[in-house]
């Protein structure tokens, strides 16, 4: 994957407020709703905001990538909402399906002006990206966040952020990781990252690389749904 190794300095935010619970959020031994911060998240009620939480990875890596290259990071399910407005999340009875990449992508260059770009990666392109400046959001499955367990029955269903490479590993910002080891500048080793990896996901830009975003016209044809459109994301972290 190449001799250097390239970490960019992005914040992390999980896809919880109170990235300190996740492992007992997460675990079933706590009640989303009982996160002390679930108030800085924008919800009006602690049980809309567990409703979301669950469904938060990728507006969690949004919320980093915002951070890092606009200096903000507004609160989680305002960025949901404004996502489900412009079709990343659909709503389907007491459900939420999503995310959804393509519009997802378009919402974040018209929204926040940053480039986007839903497509196919292979591992060697997701280091690539990272070694130019860009941050990969990956769908993994979730239990990237202990690599060394068994194999996972699927790839994907969850996004992570790629924030730097090495020859012997991705690193990773994973919004639903545990504490102490697997959130913030994870080491995932790249003989151990195609077992979680769909092999898709939005590659994001800073501001000055919206333009060749938008002219590149690729598009991931991974996992799609009945409209075509390809997915990440489960109620699930």
């Amino acid at each position: 994957m190449g001799d250097e190794a390239v970490v960019h300095d992005v914040p992390y935010y999980a896809q919880w407020e109170s990235a300190e619970l996740v492992r007992e959020i997460v675990g079933g031994a706590m009640d989303a709703a009982d996160d002390p911060r679930w108030g800085q998240s924008g919800a009006a009620t602690p049980e809309e905001y567990a409703w979301w939480s669950w469904r938060l990875c990728g507006v969690a890596c949004l919320r980093m990538a915002l951070d890092y290259w606009w200096g903000v990071a507004p609160p989680a399910i305002v960025l949901g909402r404004e996502c489900e407005a412009a079709g990343a999340y659909v709503r389907e009875g007491d459900g939420l399906r999503g995310l959804i990449h393509t519009p997802f992508a378009a919402h974040v260059r018209e929204r926040w002006g940053l480039a986007a770009e839903a497509r196919e990666l292979a591992p060697g392109e997701v280091a690539a990206a990272v070694a130019g400046g860009r941050l990969p959001m990956l769908s993994v499955h979730p239990s990237i966040r202990e690599p060394e367990g068994p194999d996972p029955t699927r790839r994907g269903g969850h996004l992570v952020l790629a924030v730097g490479a090495t020859s012997t590993a991705l690193v990773i910002h994973n919004p639903s990781g545990f504490p102490g080891g697997s959130q913030s500048f994870a080491h995932v080793p790249w003989q151990e990252f195609g077992r979680f990896f769909a092999g898709r996901g939005i590659v994001l830009g800073p501001p000055g690389a919206v333009e060749e975003s938008r002219s590149s016209g690729r598009e991931s044809s991974g996992r799609r749904s009945s409209s075509g459109q390809e997915l990440s994301g489960s109620p699930t972290g």
